[in-house]
């Protein structure tokens, strides 16, 4: 395993020098980025709520990774909270206050909420601004005898752009369908299905998602290579790894054996960071290290540094029903169906959150900018560290201007046919 490294870490230093003859840098690219980061100062409501979402991320993901059925992970904690906020304008009394105190928000007025959110998810959710590809789609289903209020229809699309739709769970077949169906043509096919099955006595949430990030610097299309990515020591999945070198972010925590790197999205708005053990291992060790003070420490630590990095060129897409995991975090009365208020949502208090459906595909590619062809001839690139990315690790998306996190997961089981089993 180590030999292979070695000759890929070889591959990787020659073939880098050989790009430096062919790529150049477009001028136009660095004008946008120029352009894009001198952008209009987010408001106090958004950046409030920006902080607080921050914090629901590793509140979820602590609460997601306790769940043993659960393997790979993948939730955007700003559109999270923003279906906890259209739960606080769906419900009254303690139903309301429970879906803020998730948030950490119980102590802000509901106008600063719902338009902090809408202007926070507005912001980062801006495919020309970050040139990346983001496809959301909300939509809150009822039962077919349910009259949605107009006033709620009304508020719901303001501040959280959510559709709104009658379906008949008698037929629970076609139910389902249409649900799947929906999602797929939000995403352009990249979620085929949400779910095989829904509860059929309340309402349901659906978050459907298509992520895919524009890198900085691109990869180099003609190293991509079939490898192993190893879920176990036991067992390994053959995967499309992409390959390249350049100027990162690194980290490396001896004490805790663990690599970080972070790499720049195009127009630097927002970066991807990776967290992962130097051996493959359970990511339970890792994960009790994760927390927001934590990763702030190692990003603090973090050096440019040359890195030769190989990683998974693969379609991560996951779907979750966060239902019983924002019911462990104290959103407990919204989800039962004997204490739930949401009368906003039709005058009548007869529904309770039966379904929070948050499904999501994260694809990981080639494209991105241009590279420096000056950048290969600097002394710095002959000796890179090595990052390859073969066996679970954990990531974030953080969004570099309101220092919000739009994605964090893990990644345990990418799909492949299985390889081998290794001694």
């Amino acid at each position: 395993m180590w030999m292979m490294k070695l000759v890929l870490f070889t591959m990787l230093v020659a073939m880098a020098a050989a790009a430096a003859k062919v790529a150049s840098k477009a001028a136009t690219d660095k004008k946008v980025a120029k352009n894009a980061s001198v952008a209009k100062k987010l408001s106090d409501k958004a950046t409030t709520l920006a902080d607080r979402s921050a914090s629901l991320a590793f509140n979820l993901y602590h609460t997601m990774a306790k769940d043993k059925n659960i393997e790979n992970i993948l939730i955007s904690p700003v559109v999270v909270a923003s279906s906890l906020g259209l739960v606080s304008l769906a419900g009254k009394s303690n139903t309301a206050s429970q879906a803020k105190a998730v948030l950490s928000a119980d102590k802000l007025s509901d106008d600063h909420v719902h338009v902090g959110l809408a202007e926070l998810l507005n912001e980062v959710s801006n495919s020309t601004a970050r040139n990346m590809t983001w496809k959301i789609g909300n939509r809150l289903y009822g039962p077919s005898s349910i009259n949605f209020a107009d006033d709620f229809v009304k508020d719901s699309k303001k501040h959280y752009n959510y559709e709104h739709s009658k379906i008949n769970f008698r037929d629970k077949r076609s139910a389902l369908k249409s649900i799947n169906e929906w999602a797929s043509q939000t995403t352009d096919g990249k979620l085929p299905e949400v779910t095989k099955d829904v509860k059929t006595d309340g309402a349901l949430i659906v978050n459907a998602m298509f992520f895919k990030p524009h890198w900085d610097e691109r990869f180099h299309e003609k190293m991509v290579d079939n490898r192993g990515f190893m879920v176990t020591r036991s067992f390994t999945v053959g995967v499309p790894m992409m390959h390249r070198t350049g100027l990162y972010g690194y980290y490396e925590d001896g004490g805790e054996k663990l690599q970080i790197v972070e790499m720049p999205l195009a127009h630097k708005l927002s970066s991807m960071i990776f967290i992962m053990p130097h051996q493959v291992e359970s990511l339970e060790r890792v994960e009790k290290l994760l927390t927001r003070e934590q990763v702030k420490t190692w990003l603090g630590k973090l050096k440019v540094s040359a890195v030769a990095i190989s990683l998974p060129k693969v379609v991560l897409d996951v779907s979750h029903d966060l239902q019983k995991h924002l019911a462990d975090l104290g959103l407990t009365e919204a989800v039962d169906k004997n204490k739930a208020d949401l009368s906003r949502i039709s005058g009548k208090k007869d529904l309770y959150l039966a379904n929070v459906f948050h499904a999501a595909a994260l694809e990981w590619d080639t494209p991105g900018n241009p590279f420096d062809t000056n950048l290969y001839s600097r002394d710095e690139l002959k000796s890179p560290k090595l990052f390859y990315v073969d066996h679970p690790f954990v990531f974030l998306i953080k969004d570099n201007k309101t220092d919000s996190i739009l994605f964090i997961g893990r990644l345990v089981r990418p799909k492949g046919d299985k390889m081998r089993d290794e001694l």
